[in-house]
Formats: structure tokens, C-alpha cells, sequence
């Protein structure tokens, strides 16, 4: 892992943090909150559910990696209500994912499980479910679309899930064999 880790913090991310991928929890109530409209892309994105499938279909598919690398992007923020700052720290944020989880894939191949943080915004509207997805490969579905809680992750990683009024956080992790 500690290449990983290195590699995460050449590419910017502010905190970073290893853990053991069988304390993940897969919970069918946090998947709910999708379903429940809280960012309104449930059945709306390739990346999120129904389209990726079912908490057990993903828990099984997540239960062939051991080892796993949480990493996040925190940003400032003018005021609790700073859009632009929020934006600005989830653009840096996926950036810097994709990078991180193509040069894993590069090297891990198949044994590297990236998920990524909220929905895909690769494309201004998502061809879901009439076409097939643009950009398969550049799409990372979320930890909550897996039904993981960031906070339980962040904390498995060793992680604080918050740090303090006037940031944002936005965490994304790599699973690897």
C-alpha cells in the first residue's frame, strides 16, 4: 500500500489513509438514501443505482480485494452556503481521482476496484438508460452507491470524515488484491 499512498499524495490529496477491505460494511440503508432522492441522480446515471446493481451483487464483486486505500480532497469554503467553493473542490477532487485510479488500473489491472465520490459528471446529461454509457471505463460508481458510509470508511482508513466549519471533503477510495 505504501505505494499507493505516495502516489495519492504526489497527486495532491490532502489526507490519505490504509485499511483492511474486509471491516468494509455494506449496508442496504445507506443505498436507500439513493433511492430517497438525496442528490437526485438514483436511476438518472450509469454510475448510480439501479443501473450498477444490487448492494449483494457489489458487496460480492468488492469482497475480492483485501486491501484498501481511502483518499480525499478538502476544500475551503466562503460560507456554508460557497456553491462555487463546493464545485471547485469536487472538480479538483475527481481530477485528481482519475488520475490516482488510472495509474492503479495501470498497474493492477483487474485487481484494483475504484470508487469514486457522488455521482459521474463526465457528461452534462448521462445517456442512461437509453444509450450505452460514453465512457465505461472513466466512470467510478461511489462508495454510497456500494452502500458503504463514508464516515465508517474514513474511520476504518483512520480519517477524520470532518474537518471543521469553513471545508468540504470529498473521499474516494481504491480497493486492490
Amino acid at each position: 500500500m505504501p505505494d499507493i499512498l505516495t502516489l495519492a499524495r504526489e497527486l495532491g490529496f490532502e489526507h490519505c489513509g490504509a485499511f483492511d477491505a474486509a471491516g468494509l460494511e455494506f449496508r442496504e440503508d445507506v443505498r436507500a438514501m439513493c433511492a430517497g432522492g438525496r442528490c437526485r441522480r438514483y436511476g438518472r446515471s450509469w454510475s448510480c443505482p439501479p443501473a450498477i446493481g444490487s448492494v449483494a451483487r457489489l458487496e460480492a464483486r468488492a469482497r475480492e480485494f483485501s486491501r484498501g486505500v481511502l483518499v480525499q480532497t478538502t476544500g475551503a469554503l466562503d460560507g456554508d452556503f460557497d456553491a462555487e467553493g463546493i464545485r471547485a473542490a469536487e472538480a479538483v477532487h475527481k481530477r485528481r481521482f482519475a488520475a490516482l485510479a488510472r495509474q492503479c488500473g495501470a498497474v493492477f489491472g483487474e485487481g484494483c476496484l475504484p470508487m469514486g465520490a457522488g455521482s459521474c459528471t463526465l457528461c452534462v446529461k448521462c445517456t442512461y438508460p437509453a444509450r450505452p454509457c460514453r465512457y465505461p471505463a472513466r466512470v467510478f460508481p461511489s462508495m454510497e452507491a456500494y452502500g458503504l458510509l463514508v464516515a465508517d470508511v474514513c474511520a476504518l482508513a483512520g480519517l477524520k470524515y470532518y474537518y471543521g466549519p469553513g471545508t468540504i471533503t470529498y473521499s474516494s477510495c481504491i480497493l486492490t488484491k
